[in-house]
């Protein structure tokens, strides 16, 4: 199954968090899981906070990414579209909150989130980062469409 990110158009493709034609980013794979979406994301040994735990940083841009991913998807679903289809469904963080609830262990993190509101042009995700099936982090971002000049020379 293709990821959603591997629809992006090459002009929004650039992003640190998602983007494939980022090189030194963390090129994020979205998938949906029945009515939730699912990325798994192995944290390398320089994303550490301190010995054995993932930098926070790094978990607030999973959600961040992972959730403007969702959205995009999202709307491509209410709209009965493919993910290849244009014009291309784009978004932006408008806001991002995210609660640590306890460390994440340096291991493979699952990130699952769930469509909370489609609202005209934002959508709110809710996004939980689990660590070994552990709830270690779990963020709302508002997603916010960027129009289809944004990212154009």
């Amino acid at each position: 199954m293709d990821a959603f990110q591997d629809h992006y158009p090459e002009n929004v493709s650039h992003c640190y968090g998602c983007g494939s034609l980022n090189t030194h980013g963390h090129q994020i794979k979205t998938v949906w899981d029945g009515d939730e979406t699912v990325t798994r994301f192995q944290p390398e040994p320089f994303h550490t906070a301190v010995p054995g735990f993932t930098y926070g940083g790094l978990i607030a841009s999973l959600i961040d990414c992972h959730s403007t991913g969702t959205a995009a998807a999202a709307m491509y679903r209410q709209a009965g579209r493919g993910m290849d289809s244009l014009p291309a469904f784009r978004f932006v963080t408008g806001s991002l909150h995210v609660d640590f609830l306890k460390p994440t262990p340096l291991t493979t993190l699952e990130i699952r989130g769930t469509v909370k509101e489609i609202k005209g042009r934002k959508v709110v995700v809710s996004t939980t980062v689990f660590a070994d099936g552990v709830a270690t982090a779990r963020g709302e971002v508002v997603a916010v469409q960027m129009p289809e000049s944004f990212g154009q020379s």
